[in-house]
């Protein structure tokens, strides 16, 4: 059932609902809808016309969402189901009430369309959050009280956090174990057994968001510690790029990243302008306007994915950009390591927040990122703070002010 009201008794807009695997939030997402859409209470006091629905991507929006053994159609008696148009991703029930369904990898698609209420399923998992959850809030903006649900297995996301202490989320909780009835018997007794206290089953299981990883070369609390409100003069600026293999959806995003070192040895960074779906000559230019706006001192980019394109690509932007190109020849932990070391020295500052840069240092640990995908912006970090403190020192530095 929906909650009532948020802690302070004030009506809720976000219903945040985090739970561990099969703790059974379809098939809450899914009654939710249905009661939205047939106007029942608790769910509504009259039907809501307008219904969108998030998927991570269009085949989780059809195969778990809609047509899922949890989904919305499985959970209306046949009298009440609605029909569904998988080529238009749109439900419509017999009351008139329509439910349109988009992908979280396409918040461009979230344009135009207005609702009055939607519901988001694994919210922790798009690639394009984001964005995404950005569009949708523009939209939800038809009947008395617009509003949404979340229902997601946690990670520590910037996006999630910021849900869970909006004044305006209810937040409710459930672990796999309360849905344990509907569950085989065995897969619970293992799945427990194997990873039970571990980070990963009190994530996957317990529902709990879990801040920091064991083995993560940086933690919350070190980050934190090294914020600071604006950078101090600069000897050097570097931005550093590590460019994607491809731009297709759903491809790695563009590490890019800036930083400056100061007199004193210190690095501190200045910007993270990564992105995802970049061609090569959109980040090519996103890196030479960085440049110019930093007033840095070279470009150093990886260049084990096509060395002569990388060269090409930021040479027809801009030929007179300085550049300095760089090869990995060890893992991205080993990289990484000596660069932990120096924020842990006291030695690299974050002149501001930069969140998604954050999470991936947070998350970084012997195996790469909790979510599989590349540490790009981590990957440009380590770049810019090699190249300007652990490499070769210039011969001549100058300083200027930021």
């Amino acid at each position: 059932m929906p909650p009532a009201a948020t802690l302070s008794g004030a009506p809720w807009h976000t219903w945040l609902l985090m739970g561990g695997r099969g703790a059974g939030k379809t098939r809450a997402g899914a009654e939710w809808v249905r009661g939205l859409a047939l106007g029942r209470p608790p769910f509504a006091d009259a039907p809501v016309g307008r219904i969108a629905l998030l998927g991570e991507s269009l085949s989780d929006l059809r195969e778990v969402m809609v047509e899922g053994v949890s989904g919305i159609l499985a959970v209306h008696p046949p009298g009440e189901r609605p029909a569904w148009e998988p080529s238009r991703r749109r439900l419509q029930w017999p009351n008139g009430a329509v439910a349109q369904g988009f992908s979280a990898d396409d918040p461009e698609s979230l344009r135009g369309p207005q609702f009055g209420a939607a519901w988001l399923d694994e919210l922790a998992k798009w690639k394009r959050a984001e964005a995404a959850f950005d569009m949708l809030q523009f939209g939800l903006r038809l009947g008395v009280r617009p509003r949404q649900m979340v229902t997601t297995t946690p990670r520590p996301t910037a996006l999630l956090r910021r849900l869970m202490g909006d004044p305006r989320s209810a937040v409710t909780r459930a672990g796999t174990r309360a849905n344990a009835f509907h569950l085989a018997p065995s897969f619970l007794s293992e799945v427990i057994a194997r990873y039970g206290g571990t980070r990963l089953g009190r994530q996957e299981l317990d529902g709990e968001v879990i801040e920091d990883r064991p083995d993560a070369l940086w933690t919350r609390a070190a980050i934190e510690a090294a914020r600071e409100p604006a950078a101090p003069p600069l000897a050097r600026v570097v931005v550093a790029v590590d460019p994607p293999a491809s731009a297709r959806a759903g491809a790695d995003a563009c590490g890019l990243v800036a930083a400056g070192i100061d007199a004193a040895g210190l690095v501190h960074v200045l910007a993270d302008e990564s992105a995802a779906g970049l061609r090569p000559a959109q980040w090519a230019a996103r890196a030479v306007a960085l440049f110019r706006r930093l007033q840095a001192d070279q470009v150093v980019v990886e260049v084990n994915q096509g060395g002569d394109m990388v060269r090409a690509v930021l040479a027809e932007v801009d030929p007179d950009v300085p550049v300095t190109e760089v090869r990995a020849t060890r893992g991205k932990y080993l990289r990484a390591e000596p660069v932990a070391a120096l924020y842990e020295q006291g030695r690299v500052r974050h002149a501001g927040a930069f969140p998604l840069l954050e999470d991936e240092m947070a998350d970084f640990g012997t195996d790469g990122l909790s979510s599989g995908r590349s540490p790009d912006r981590l990957d440009a970090l380590v770049w810019a703070v090699t190249a300007l403190s652990l490499g070769p020192k210039p011969a001549a530095p100058r300083v200027r002010g930021l």
